[in-house]
């Protein structure tokens, strides 16, 4: 484990700007706030991670705005962003929004998983959504909406749940399409929010899976960390803050210093752990420079529930302070976002994620005192 370790943590001076934080939609969006906010408060929570859902059900554009970089739109509801942001705020926690979903009419509906036609119509998109939460908007109420200073550009482009095609097949052979479409959000995004921020901002792309198979004629083909990240450059994915990436393990064996397990004949892996994330941010300086790495998921499900992906209680917190003092001694990682607050409820038919701090019901377990104790 000594040796794996340091694959991941450099010799330089760790992390000076290191924040914690939690991303559980369910219970911090849609949710009772009366309810969740405190138990962050407890927590001593300094982010939150927040999807703001450009289009689909829970969109915020159900329809073509006709002023689209105008928050004020009458397509616009932002309601359950305001009352979020207002929360937190009153307990003294920063969000971070991530910008995901493409509306029906951007996309010949297509899917929200579907880059829209023009990526103009995305970039003022986070115009709005810039102003709205720039620290100068006034609600309905009249009352200043608190401001957002950290922006993600989509969720986990590498993977074909949120950004497809993958691959498309030209003159014979497979292209990489999903790096090719990331880079017109990612430079939409960031034009979008640091454009109307003035710098008072900062935007994280990439937002990458920890896993993809490169195999485009597979039955659910998906591009490695590293292989989106080169392609997203070549395709001209030109500015941004950060660099965010999801490092999971990818199975109960693997603790968070662990590197991910060879490839097919013994070639390097392709997935991206925690265990390994040194890989990436080398790459990630060789193509972008020094930018900052914001961890923007991360999480141990456990058994029970979950007896397949599952560790016990007592090694999920455990590893959460084990992955915590991973990148707390990495001088360029700022943030460590954990997933979820509470199991999902779908953990009784053994689905979705029991990486929960508590259960389904509401007992905690040994990880909410081990995320106390982060600081």
């Amino acid at each position: 484990m000594a040796a794996a370790a340091l694959l991941a943590v450099p010799s330089a001076s760790a992390s000076r700007f290191l924040q914690h934080g939690i991303f559980d939609d369910a219970q911090i969006l849609y949710g009772n706030p009366d309810q969740t906010f405190p138990v962050l408060k407890q927590l001593r929570t300094k982010l939150i991670r927040v999807n703001l859902v450009w289009g689909g059900a829970n969109g915020v554009a159900k329809r073509r705005p006709a002023n689209p970089a105008n928050p004020n739109d009458r397509a616009y509801d932002w309601s359950a962003y305001d009352r979020t942001v207002n929360y937190a705020a009153q307990y003294g926690i920063k969000v971070v929004f991530s910008i995901i979903g493409t509306p029906p009419w951007a996309n010949g509906a297509a899917g929200v998983n579907v880059a829209p036609r023009s990526a103009l119509d995305l970039q003022r998109f986070a115009t709005a959504a810039a102003r709205r939460y720039g620290g100068q908007f006034a609600a309905p109420d009249g009352r200043l909406l608190p401001p957002v200073r950290h922006w993600l550009a989509w969720n986990e482009p590498n993977n074909p749940a949120f950004l497809r095609p993958q691959y498309r097949k030209v003159g014979g052979r497979y292209v990489a399409q999903s790096p090719i479409d990331y880079a017109k959000i990612c430079n939409a995004i960031y034009r979008g929010v640091s454009v109307t921020t003035l710098g008072a901002s900062k935007v994280a792309c990439g937002v990458t899976g920890p896993r993809g198979n490169n195999e485009p004629t597979s039955a659910r083909p998906a591009l490695s960390p590293l292989a989106f990240l080169r392609g997203m450059k070549k395709a001209g994915a030109a500015r941004f803050d950060a660099y965010a990436h999801h490092p999971y393990y990818g199975s109960p064996q693997e603790t968070p210093a662990s590197p991910p397990p060879p490839g097919k004949r013994g070639v390097a892996p392709t997935a991206v752990t925690l265990g390994n994330i040194g890989v990436l941010i080398k790459e990630v300086t060789r193509l972008y420079g020094n930018k900052r790495i914001w961890v923007t998921e991360y999480g141990y499900q456990t058994n029970p529930p979950d007896p397949i992906f599952g560790v016990s209680p007592a090694l999920q917190a455990r590893y959460l302070t084990q992955a915590y003092g991973i990148m707390k001694k990495h001088p360029r990682i700022d943030m460590m976002l954990w997933f979820l607050l509470r199991d999902e409820r779908r953990a009784r038919l053994q689905e979705g994620w029991q990486s929960g701090l508590v259960t389904e019901t509401g007992a905690r377990k040994p990880a909410f005192a081990a995320f106390q104790r982060l600081g």
